[in-house]
C-alpha cells in the first residue's frame, strides 16, 4: 500500500486508485466502529441501562437521555424525501451547540492566549540573555509586541498607510509574512514526518522481514510478495511506455 501510494509521484495510476479507495473504505469503517463504541454505547445505552424498553427507558435513572436519543432518530429522516424536513430539527440544535460550545473555545486559543503572551511583562534582567545563542524571554516579548501591534495597524483602513503609520503597517505585513511562512514550514515538516515514518518502516518492517535472513521476523513469503510488486510496477511501467510510444508514432505518421 506504501508503495502504491508512492506510485502517484509519477501519475494516476491504477494501483494508486485501490490504495486510495481502501484507505477511504477502512477509515469511514473505523470511524462508524468508532462513533458506535465512543458515543451510542457510552452516552446512551450505558447511561439508560438501568431502565426497561417497555416502558421506553423512562423508569431510568437518567431518563432525560432519551430526548438526545430521539433527536438521533430525528436525522435519519433524511433518506426520506417525505419526511426530510424533519431532520432539520436535531440538525439545528447541533449546529446551535457546536456554535455555542466552539465560539469560546476558539476565543480562548485564538484570541486571548494570544493577547496574554502579548502582555506578558519584559524580562528587563535577562534581556540579552546567557550569549549570543541564547537571547532570552526580554527580547522575545519586545518582538513579539512589536510584530502584533504593527500586524493590527496593517488592517486599519481608517486611515491611510503613509509616513510613519504607513512603515509600521508595512512591518506587520513582514510581521505576517514570516508568521505565514514559519506556518507553512511547520506544515512541511509534518508532512516530511509522515514520509521518514513511512521510509522508516520500509527500512525496518520491510526490507529486514524479506531480505534480512538473521531477523527473527525474516519470511521467504514477503521477499514473494516484494518481488510480485516489484513484477507489477514493472509491467505498468511497460505497458505506459508501449501506449506512450504508440501514440507518438501516430501522432508523427498523421498528415499535417
Amino acid at each position: 500500500m506504501t508503495l502504491s501510494v508512492f506510485s502517484f509521484l509519477y501519475k494516476d495510476n491504477p494501483m494508486y486508485k485501490f490504495a486510495e479507495h481502501l484507505f477511504v473504505g477502512v477509515s469511514a469503517g473505523y470511524f462508524v466502529i468508532i462513533l458506535w463504541h465512543n458515543g451510542l454505547v457510552t452516552n446512551l445505552y450505558q447511561r439508560l441501562a438501568d431502565g426497561h424498553v417497555w416502558y421506553l427507558w423512562l423508569d431510568s435513572s437518567k431518563w432525560w437521555y432519551v430526548f438526545p436519543g430521539i433527536l438521533g432518530l430525528m436525522m435519519f429522516t433524511r433518506f426520506s424525501r417525505k419526511w426530510s424536513w424533519v431532520s432539520r430539527w436535531p440538525v439545528a440544535f447541533y449546529i446551535g451547540i457546536a456554535t455555542g460550545l466552539s465560539v469560546p473555545l476558539e476565543m480562548a486559543n485564538r484570541v486571548n492566549r494570544q493577547l496574554f503572551a502579548m502582555m506578558e511583562p519584559i524580562q528587563w534582567k535577562g534581556f540579552l540573555g546567557h550569549g549570543w545563542l541564547d537571547l532570552a524571554a526580554g527580547y522575545s516579548d519586545v518582538v513579539i509586541f512589536v510584530g502584533t501591534v504593527s500586524a493590527l495597524i496593517y488592517f486599519y483602513f481608517s486611515k491611510a498607510h503613509t509616513g510613519v503609520f504607513g512603515g509600521v503597517a508595512k512591518l506587520g505585513i513582514w510581521t505576517l509574512m514570516i508568521g505565514f511562512g514559519a506556518s507553512f514550514g511547520f506544515t512541511v515538516m509534518a508532512r516530511i514526518s509522515l514520509l521518514i515514518n513511512r521510509i522508516q518502516f520500509l527500512d525496518k518492517n520491510w526490507k529486514h522481514n524479506s531480505f534480512d535472513s538473521t531477523n527473527e521476523h525474516f519470511n521467504a513469503g514477503y521477499q514473494l510478495v516484494f518481488w510480485l510488486i516489484v513484477l507489477a510496477f514493472v509491467a505498468y511501467a511497460v505497458s505506459e511506455f508501449i501506449k506512450y510510444t504508440k501514440k507518438k508514432n501516430s501522432g508523427a505518421s498523421s498528415p499535417a
